[in-house]
């Protein structure tokens, strides 16, 4: 990456042999060039900079010399940042890494914002940064042109201050704002919840939580033929999002762990709220801000249950799913069970087959398979 603060060598997370995609995109460089502008010639402490949504490191590096605090949801994010500091040899602990579930340390000079793909991410965020600006502060939003909703300019204008749009470029949208205090700021709505149903649990979800108003389709499907594993010990409910898939599987299975997995701080958080809601100080789970099932002991788990993410920000694709099944031929115990469902037109069965040797179709409909993949004893 080549932007007035200097060159960088710059990866994704997770590594992969021949990417095709980069680390930045157009909004970064974008970004970098109008920071360079407004900052003083020499780097130093005294410019408090925020990074809000840095996808892998690209802001945070470019902008290490200044000793930025960036916060996040994803710890995907977090790890990649500091993969690409050891790579061009800066310092760790000259960035400050705060998740979602806290506070940037307040006053702050500069923020720089990338827009996430959730939008009530975004919202959230606003909430809780408004109070930490002064009217002096320079915030800066930023995205791709085809990912940026109509929605967030009056997002900003409501939450924030008045904006001020700069003309694209390449395919990148720049949008100052203005902070005005005397606004008056909304309660915040998240974390949000609905009656799971057929139950009386009560759902709870973090703003960054995959379909956090109501039971996703794929979801509720998956609930209607989860396995039971008798003698199980220890279940995973792998990219938990809100935990409703390891909420049901630890109702049937009173004598095992279940772990709730996931790279975002909110999910996990959201999951753990569930848990403890359900079943009280009673409850036989562990919670992982995880990045998979890094971590986990080899041939230590009897079942995982799995609906993998087939995006990361707004890249689509299966390598995160052949991530995770390739940890889990590794965790489970011998005769230890995967199932994962998935669109039908992600062909999952073809990876499956080739790591276990096997993967039966559990049940399908027009939209969706489950699949059953079993570990063989070696």
């Amino acid at each position: 990456m080549h932007v007035p603060q200097g060159q960088f060598v710059l990866h994704r997370r997770p590594l992969r042999r021949n990417e095709l995609l980069r680390a930045w995109d157009a909004a970064d460089e974008y970004l970098l060039s109008e920071v360079a502008k407004r900052l003083p010639s020499e780097s130093g402490k005294d410019t408090r900079i925020l990074i809000v949504n840095d996808s892998f490191g690209a802001l945070a590096v470019a902008l290490s010399s200044w000793s930025p605090q960036t916060w996040s949801d994803s710890l995907l994010s977090q790890l990649a940042t500091r993969d690409n500091c050891r790579t061009n040899d800066i310092d760790l602990s000259t960035i400050t890494e705060v998740d979602s579930l806290k506070l940037p340390i307040a006053p702050l000079d500069v923020v720089l914002i990338r827009v996430p793909k959730t939008l009530a991410l975004l919202e959230d965020q606003l909430i809780k940064l408004r109070p930490l600006l002064t009217s002096d502060t320079q915030v800066f939003v930023a995205g791709m042109v085809k990912a940026l909703p109509r929605s967030v300019w009056p997002m900003l204008e409501t939450l924030l201050g008045a904006v001020q749009t700069m003309p694209a470029v390449k395919k990148a949208k720049l949008i100052g704002v203005t902070p005005d205090l005397t606004r008056p700021l909304p309660n915040n709505p998240y974390p949000v919840t609905y009656p799971l149903e057929g139950t009386d649990w009560l759902i709870s979800n973090h703003a960054n939580v995959f379909s956090r108003d109501s039971l996703d389709i794929g979801t509720r499907f998956f609930l209607e033929h989860l396995p039971y594993i008798s003698g199980a010990r220890d279940i995973v409910d792998l990219g938990c999002g809100n935990g409703v898939v390891g909420l049901k599987s630890a109702s049937q299975h009173a004598n095992a762990t279940v772990h709730f997995v996931d790279e975002s701080f909110m999910a996990v958080a959201s999951a753990k709220e569930n848990i403890e809601r359900a079943f009280g100080a009673a409850h036989r789970a562990a919670f992982h801000v995880s990045d998979g099932l890094e971590g986990f002991a080899l041939a230590s788990v009897d079942l995982v249950l799995c609906n993998p993410p087939f995006h990361q920000q707004h890249a689509v694709g299966d390598q995160i799913a052949k991530r995770f099944f390739r940890q889990v031929h590794t965790v489970l115990r011998p005769g230890g069970e995967l199932w994962v469902i998935g669109n039908r037109h992600l062909g999952y069965h073809v990876t499956l087959k080739r790591l276990f040797g096997n993967a039966n179709v559990v049940a399908s409909n027009a939209k969706f398979v489950i699949l059953r993949a079993v570990r063989r004893s070696t």
